[in-house]
């Protein structure tokens, strides 16, 4: 193994809490869709999604490359920088993670790495090419794409399984989604694990315990596999709850098409090395899947919550980071310092976190106060359910054929007075 200074000892744990952190904060993801439609139980979904993160883990490499060559000029990085944004990951991560919106972990990272190098070299540290062609085009293209890719998907599963009977299609498609949900497990590991691979990989070679350029070592691949996988078997289940219940309601068939959408898109960008956002990815795809069903609907009000997130992630934790790599640079104390902060901060948002806790046994209640479904207007189900509704109460008809047995009594509207109601025959 290569030399390491207790510096980048502390870098590489940092890594991989964050890694941690990413793994819990993207099960939704992956399993969603699948817990929500009652396809799989909620722990056995986490269970296997981080069987399969691991899995995906030895996959590739190419993202990780683009990671530790590509995004910032490596030969003017010190590992400070890079404990710097890992701080500024870490901590917006665990923000979005508590308020249940799931934004991006990828771009939190990259966000924070950019940050840190920016305040400690400046702006020519930064490959503004690599950021707009494999970071920021791919962040608004991905969830599009995707979002189309699962509305076609869905509109098609249903005219193929018109004639199906539906108990039958159901089980069908809740097996769909078992397999889709851990393809879209497996792309997950071959993404995001490889951008804490890539920071490892970047923070050694600041260090000078690897030559620049070098790939990724197998001890690198390993943790960072163990480290996302750990964090996808906790299960995110706030994130889970808004991605399954709070953006559309899904029935089996859709679930099936925006899994099966969403792994094709992230297989597809880490075969080609974009670092993209999975969980850009996965809720486009929910959104178009709630979109694809006639009469489905989409919770523009939490969508607008998540989009707002979306924009933020990376000023956000660019601004965090930059402040991070001020005081780190100070020297020991800086870093002591910055590392005490993390620590405080994420045991604070544990926390406030235990006020209102979300797991495996409520993560598809929806009927909180504070739920983001539970604030939405009504939509095209709503209205049209309210189409049907029966007329207020009051006096039924006579009755004409002389069977007593079909007269009810029914309650007439209380008074505004307070009065009783009274009772009609």
């Amino acid at each position: 193994m290569e030399h390491i200074t207790l510096l980048l000892a502390i870098v590489v744990v940092t890594a991989l809490v964050f890694d941690f952190t990413n793994g819990f904060h993207d099960t939704a993801n992956a399993m969603a869709t699948t817990i929500s439609t009652g396809a799989m139980k909620p722990k056995a979904a986490v269970a296997m999604s981080a069987v399969l993160n691991l899995v995906g883990a030895f996959l590739s490499v190419e993202v990780a490359k683009t990671i530790s060559k590509g995004l910032v000029d490596e030969t003017g990085i010190q590992p400070e920088v890079i404990l710097a944004a890992l701080v500024g990951a870490i901590l917006w991560n665990l923000l979005t993670w508590l308020v249940g919106l799931p934004s991006s972990s990828s771009h939190a990272l990259m966000g924070g790495l950019i940050g840190a190098t920016v305040a400690s070299v400046g702006v020519s540290g930064v490959n503004g090419g690599v950021v707009l062609t494999k970071v920021l085009i791919p962040a608004v293209a991905a969830p599009v794409v995707a979002g189309v890719a699962a509305m076609v998907a869905t509109r098609l599963t249903y005219k193929a399984g018109a004639n199906i009977d539906a108990k039958t299609s159901r089980k069908g498609y809740k097996a769909g989604q078992i397999a889709s949900a851990g393809l879209v497990s497996l792309a997950h590991g071959t993404n995001d694990a490889q951008k804490t691979m890539g920071i490892i990989t970047l923070a050694l070679v600041a260090g000078g315990a690897l030559a620049p350029g070098s790939n990724p070592p197998v001890w690198v691949i390993v943790s960072a596999g163990l480290a996302i996988a750990l964090g996808t078997y906790l299960g995110g289940w706030r994130i889970i709850r808004t991605m399954g219940k709070g953006l559309t309601d899904l029935q089996p068939q859709q679930g099936f098409a925006a899994q099966t959408g969403a792994a094709t898109v992230i297989l597809a960008s880490s075969h080609l090395g974009f670092s993209l956002s999975t969980t850009h990815v996965c809720s486009g795809a929910v959104m178009g899947a709630g979109l694809g069903r006639k009469g489905g609907v989409v919770r523009w009000s939490t969508a607008t919550r998540m989009f707002v997130a979306w924009g933020l992630t990376l000023p956000a934790a660019g601004l965090v980071a930059a402040l991070a790599e001020f005081v780190a640079r100070q020297g020991d104390w800086g870093v002591a310092v910055v590392a005490a902060f993390l620590v405080g901060s994420s045991a604070a948002i544990w926390f406030i976190s235990r006020r209102q806790v979300v797991d495996h046994t409520n993560v598809n209640d929806v009927e909180d106060a504070g739920d983001a479904a539970a604030d939405e207007p009504a939509g095209v189900v709503t209205t049209a359910i309210a189409a049907v509704t029966p007329p207020p109460a009051g006096p039924v008809a006579a009755d004409t054929d002389g069977d007593d047995s079909l007269k009810t009594t029914i309650p007439a509207p209380v008074a505004a007075s307070g009065a009783a109601p009274t009772a009609s025959v």
